[in-house]
């Protein structure tokens, strides 16, 4: 059977995530630590203890993430009743693209965690030099989100960025753009509007100069090129298939629209029969189920669903 592994991008943070996995099991405490030395501060405490608005902040929420999503990675390759559970494929939605890549062996845990980090500054300093927002616009197709931006726009930049399902295409773009697209949207058949909580117009042009800042740092990164375990492409649906293509790939990602339903129609096109979102939250399990009602997914974000997986596998003890 073909199994695919799903990491969730930014958005998907809690206070407190990640603090019942470390505490039951000492790889993933370790795990924390290690991001700890790594990123020359406390993440551990912020994924544990918040504040939320601290934990909520592009430059933390991105490694806080990364390190809770591989956490909960390391206990099911670790566990004797799940060892042979291994991907086929993985895929992130967004910033969750770097977490895949590391499930897939193409990025170390170190290099993994200092790129995201550096994803997350490198998009709030273009965020601080053009405020912008993004609006999760749902119930329309892709052809009325784009008439809403039309309007919209009013010679702003706003754009469909995210193509996350049917009836859910976010955009993205100024300030005022966004708020003239929030306050439009019923007009134009939408169910409804919701703001995203984020400080800039992600993945369109005003991100170019965090897209330069973090491919200096994806050179510089040790990136192997693809090995058995494949890696569906964000931005086009396609899988990688060399180092540069992972480098070209990440950098286009922050000015470029993420097309999630496309990828998971492309895995479930090519046989994967078991999905497992693995990470804080449920985003992506809910847009699989969008996408493909009858798909099998399942979620492992806490203490409670990595035991039931474990015991569900052979009924192996947890602490």
């Amino acid at each position: 059977m073909k199994t695919a592994f799903l990491f969730p991008g930014q958005g998907a943070q809690t206070v407190g995530m990640g603090a019942d996995i470390a505490q039951a099991f000492p790889n993933a405490a370790a795990l924390f630590e290690k991001a700890n030395e790594i990123v020359g501060f406390d993440l551990r405490k912020v994924c544990f203890e918040g504040p939320a608005d601290r934990l909520n902040t592009t430059t933390m929420s991105q490694p806080a993430i990364f390190v809770t999503s591989a956490a909960l990675l390391e206990v099911l390759r670790t566990s004797p009743a799940t060892t042979g559970l291994k991907p086929d494929v993985t895929a992130g939605l967004s910033m969750g693209e770097y977490t895949a890549l590391y499930a897939a062996g193409a990025i170390g845990f170190e290099d993994g965690l200092r790129l995201v980090k550096k994803r997350g500054e490198a998009m709030q300093a273009a965020a601080v030099r053009t405020p912008g927002g993004m609006v999760s616009i749902i119930g329309l197709d892709e052809d009325k989100v784009r008439q809403l931006c039309d309007e919209a726009s009013d010679g702003e930049l706003i754009d469909p960025v995210n193509f996350n399902c049917p009836g859910q295409i976010v955009v993205s773009g100024t300030r005022r753009a966004c708020d003239r697209a929030e306050r439009l949207a019923e007009k134009h058949g939408a169910m409804k509007a919701v703001r995203l909580e984020v400080a800039g117009a992600f993945h369109t042009r005003l991100m170019f100069n965090a897209a330069e800042a973090l491919q200096n740092a994806l050179w510089q990164a040790r990136i192997s090129p693809p090995g058995p375990i494949k890696t569906v492409v964000n931005i086009t649906g396609e899988y990688y298939v060399s180092a540069d293509g992972i480098i070209d790939g990440l950098t286009r990602q922050l000015v470029s629209p993420i097309l999630w339903q496309k990828c998971m129609e492309r895995l479930l096109a090519d046989g994967v029969e078991q999905f497992y979102e693995i990470g804080p939250g449920r985003v992506l399990t809910g847009l699989l189920k969008r996408i493909n009602r009858k798909a099998k997914v399942t979620n492992v974000s806490d203490l409670s669903s990595v035991k039931a997986l474990i015991e569900g596998a052979g009924g192996a003890r947890t602490p």
